[in-house]
């Protein structure tokens, strides 16, 4: 080995380098003068070692570089042992972090398919109550038909004429039905806007679902793009602040809490949505039994009434043929009275012919004589007349004569019978008067009976064929 060989290195510790310690600066050694040769050098032979720490110079050598030779094979045995547990630990910590990972996107994936499923559910209820509200709109203008057939009705009953301007079981049903109207729409309005403000609370609980959807979409897919990174990977980077920012986010269990705060409020919604339709069906339904139920009310009482009307212009027709049976008869007793009255005057005239010029017989010859005045007992038999009156009369008038049958009894019974024929013809006059005041009322109420039964039967009825159908007061 040369001199040369024995030239120390400069110090270098592998250990600090291999656990990122700075390296040291190797010490300065004083200048130690090189041996020369020559008349040039004469003057420093005095600064020359001995053999002795020749020796011991480059032995001491020797031993420095076998130590540190034993120390980087002890480094580098460490180092291989360190290598292979620091790779085990790596890879278990990073397939650890996969399944983590993996593990993470299920749960992310399994809260983003119940919320999925939420939305959808809250989508169907708003859609379903939407078709309701479109119902309740429909079915709200299929109350004007009615409302309008009903006030049309009672203002079509105003014009009945006098004693049928009464306020009838028809008209008391009508009332009803209006009232009724005025109550169902008023109902279906409240049960709308009950609708209107569900669909919006609806709306509210699907947009933050889906916010929260959302951002589980972008967390699912940051987690699932991470689970893809590998070692090989290139797009990967140093990001030394990122451990930092993952103190200042909440932790699981107020993740976990906020979706099912959500997802809660989301059931709420449905259930009063459930709720809420249960109801709009049922109000759908009795509101349209109960406007079929009236009208079918109504209209059984107006069927009522126009039996009453026919039946009560049916008596009204028999008895105003019966009025005017009673005229006709009435008016040619009249006649037969009046020339009764006019057959006495001939025998009137005789009689008080017969009685002037006997009274101017002269002297003793104006006598009262048996033609003058004469008693009998001969008995007469009554004769039968057709009026009480007149039978009264004649009776007295016969019996009278029973007793006097002379000229002056023959003008006094003709006088009388005048008499009696007279009030009779008064009493047939007034019989006739009254009849013809009758016949004129009977006519004048069937008139108006003929009238309210145009207005119920060919107006009112009529009108009520356009009342709407169940499945138009249902809204369909």
């Amino acid at each position: 080995m040369s001199s040369d060989d024995l030239v120390s290195r400069p110090h270098y510790d592998s250990r600090a380098v291999a656990q990122g310690v700075p390296e040291r600066e190797p010490p300065v050694k004083p200048d130690v003068p090189q041996p020369s040769s020559g008349s040039a050098t004469a003057g420093y032979r005095s600064a020359k070692s001995s053999p002795d720490e020749w020796f011991s110079n480059y032995h001491t050598i020797l031993q420095q570089a076998g130590t540190e030779s034993h120390v980087a094979r002890s480094i580098q045995r460490e180092s291989k042992t360190l290598h292979q547990d620091t790779e085990a630990d790596t890879l278990k910590t990073q397939a650890q972090g996969t399944r983590l990972l993996g593990e993470r996107l299920q749960e992310i994936h399994s809260w983003k398919s119940e919320l999925q499923r939420h939305i959808d559910q809250l989508l169907a209820d708003t859609e379903s109550l939407l078709a309701l509200k479109t119902r309740l709109e429909k079915a709200l203008d299929a109350t004007e038909t009615p409302y309008a057939i009903a006030t049309d009705n009672l203002n079509c009953r105003t014009r009945r004429l006098g004693p049928d301007l009464v306020r009838d079981t028809v008209e008391e049903e009508l009332v009803k039905e209006v009232d009724l109207i005025r109550s169902v729409q008023a109902l279906l309005k409240r049960t709308r806007a009950q609708v209107v403000s569900q669909i919006k609370m609806n709306r509210d609980a699907k947009q933050t679902l889906e916010l929260d959807w959302s951002d589980k979409y972008q967390a699912y897919n940051f987690d699932d793009h991470s689970g893809r990174y590998s070692n090989m990977s290139p797009d990967t980077q140093h990001h030394p602040s990122s451990a930092t920012v993952q103190d200042q986010v909440c932790n699981c269990t107020l993740w976990t809490k906020f979706t099912q705060d959500n997802l809660h409020k989301a059931f709420q919604e449905e259930q009063a949505t459930h709720s809420l339709r249960l109801l709009v069906e049922r109000v759908l339904q009795d509101t349209t039994d109960d406007l079929r139920f009236q009208c079918s009310t109504v209209d059984r009482a107006f069927s009522q009434r126009c039996e009453e009307l026919i039946e009560a212009k049916t008596q009204l027709g028999m008895k105003l043929a019966q009025v005017l049976e009673h005229i006709g008869a009435q008016e040619r007793n009249i006649v037969a009275l009046q020339q009764a009255i006019h057959n006495k005057e001939d025998p009137l005239r005789v009689a008080q012919s017969r009685l002037y010029l006997r009274s101017l017989r002269p002297n003793m010859e104006l006598c009262r004589d048996e033609p003058q005045f004469r008693y009998t007992h001969k008995h007469t038999h009554t004769h039968t007349v057709s009026s009480h009156t007149i039978a009264l009369s004649l009776s007295l008038f016969i019996l009278f004569a029973s007793c006097v049958c002379s000229l002056e009894g023959e003008v006094r019974q003709i006088d009388a019978t005048l008499e009696s024929l007279h009030q009779q013809l008064s009493e047939a006059r007034g019989s006739l008067s009254h009849l013809e005041e009758s016949r004129i009322t009977l006519e004048k109420d069937i008139n108006c009976k003929t009238h309210s039964l145009f207005i119920e039967r060919d107006k009112c009825m009529t009108n009520r064929k356009r009342y709407p159908a169940v499945s138009t007061l249902s809204g369909y």
